[in-house]
């Protein structure tokens, strides 16, 4: 096709909707805002509900003749150098579902780097997959998880010959990123795909200083949330394909089996807006905040107690291959206080709102949206944390374990101990017992607990005392997490 980036199908469809003056007879029932409450209208405005019609029999004919969506996909394909692309406004956790049900099916294996989001779990629940966890590469001194290597995945290929592909996560939410070329090799010598979960890399294509995408890279499957660090609606995400690995026919019939009949356009057009933003102005957006996010690190890094984790934290022998510099994530060790104590006071007091928390940080994301106003309400919020921390000392005291006492062994498949007979006990009594739950704190929403995995004590330490100085943990079934839901003995 002839690929002219300035334009943009989806908007100029719902331009030539409303020029046409369609009156429709069709969901959604608020007919274009007339039947919505006031208030609501009052509140979000009337162009959300004008933007708001149905993808076929209103954006595009009933039989979709247009093309629209079709264009906008093959648009954003071009972009990032993919074969395919497909929409979704389920976001990226029905993305990676979709992407893990057309590399393998119930009982078939998949490598999967241990530091996968929930989504991938549950994408493994759905399916009866077995995952074969491949270990991140831990950083003991600071607890923190990096992408795992691609001689780790060798390995595990070498163990388990009848696995289906790979999932690597890159980059993950803290800006570490994988040698994603290094591990399609490994993959490819064995004629399997790699599904790479790029939902904190959307800006990625778009300067060339930036950590290799997963296109680029030679990935088979690329999953990517345009609402993270792009300029989409929260739930618009991406999944990209190329080579013949993976049949297009088939991702596509994948993705239809989990995804909604009734998808919003409002999402699809920050899809496409997105694309043609990033196409025509792209790298100069992605310079400004690159430049912007090193003046930012440069100055938090001068206020006492804080320190900003930089590539020469997280990349090295045994760490991780490449950083993303605009995730800003900042140790608090120095203040003697935690990331939750931080983000709470920085929600409180200075209305600011961080992205990451942990036992020890907090994380400021940095986009082409921010400008010296932004930041410079950042830092002064940061100063005055500092000022504030002796106030909020001790920092409480929360368990972490050494990177050996995170895994647990998997006894059941995620799926059978889901959804098979459990029963709930006393946290104090759950070591030794097989998990049916998930248990994920979050952000950034990695489980530490999953489904089949045999509970251990330091494990459920970590979560006790994580729970008690602020953790977030939003799965449980309980969630004061003073019982947890197990395999009952007879079924373990």
């Amino acid at each position: 096709m002839t690929v002219d980036h300035t334009r943009a199908p989806v908007l100029e469809a719902l331009v030539d909707y409303h020029r046409q003056g369609r009156l429709a007879f069709s969901p959604p029932g608020h007919k274009q805002a007339r039947g919505a409450d006031p208030e609501v209208r009052a509140i979000l405005g009337d162009a959300v509900f004008l933007g708001d019609v149905l993808a076929s029999g209103g954006l595009d004919d009933r039989l979709t003749r247009g093309r629209v969506l079709e264009r906008a996909e093959e648009l954003m394909a071009d972009a990032v150098h993919a074969d395919h692309t497909f929409f979704s406004t389920c976001g990226s956790s029905l993305s990676v579902k979709a992407a893990m049900l057309s590399v393998a099916g119930p009982h078939e294996k998949l490598l999967i780097g241990r530091d996968a989001h929930k989504s991938v779990v549950s994408g493994l629940i759905l399916s009866g997959i077995e995952p074969v966890w491949v270990e991140p590469r831990w950083d003991a001194e600071r607890h923190l998880a990096h992408p795992p290597s691609a001689e780790k995945f060798a390995k595990a290929f070498e163990v388990h010959p009848d696995a289906k592909g790979a999932l690597v996560t890159s980059p993950t939410p803290y800006g570490a990123a994988a040698d994603l070329r290094a591990i399609a090799e490994v993959c490819h010598r064995r004629s399997v795909p790699l599904i790479v979960d790029e939902a904190w890399g959307a800006h990625l294509p778009f300067h060339p200083t930036l950590p290799s995408w997963a296109m680029d890279a030679g990935a088979d499957i690329c999953v990517t949330s345009i609402h993270k660090m792009g300029s989409g609606l929260e739930q618009g995400s991406v999944f990209h394909l190329q080579g013949d690995l993976v049949p297009a026919e088939l991702l596509k019939m994948r993705a239809d089996l989990l995804g909604t009949t009734s998808p919003s356009v409002l999402l699809y057009a920050g899809l496409d807006g997105w694309r043609r933003q990033m196409c025509l102005h792209g790298e100069a957006l992605m310079g400004g905040a690159l430049d912007l996010a090193a003046e930012v690190r440069a100055a938090i890094e001068q206020i006492d107690g804080m320190h900003v984790n930089d590539r020469d934290d997280f990349c090295g022998p045994g760490l991780a291959d490449d950083f993303d510099p605009l995730p800003v994530v900042i140790d608090l060790e120095g203040l003697g206080i935690s990331g939750f104590q931080a983000a709470d006071w920085l929600h409180e007091h200075r209305s600011l709102d961080m992205h990451l928390t942990d036992h020890r940080r907090i994380g400021a994301q940095i986009t082409h949206a921010d400008d010296r106003e932004t930041t410079g309400e950042l830092l002064a919020a940061l100063k005055d944390l500092a000022h504030a921390a002796p106030d909020l000392r001790p920092a409480p005291r929360m368990e972490v374990p050494d990177p050996a006492e995170l895994r647990m062994a998997q006894g059941l498949l995620p799926r059978d101990a889901f959804f098979g007979p459990a029963e709930h006990v006393p946290l104090s009594r759950a070591a030794g017992r097989v998990a049916a739950e998930m248990i994920t704190p979050y952000p950034p929403g990695i489980p530490a607990v999953l489904p089949g995995e045999r509970l251990t004590e330091p494990v459920l330490r970590y979560l006790r005392t994580g729970k008690d100085v602020g953790m977030n943990l939003p799965d449980p079934a309980d969630p004061e997490l003073e019982t947890i839901r197990v395999v009952t003995r007879d079924a373990e």
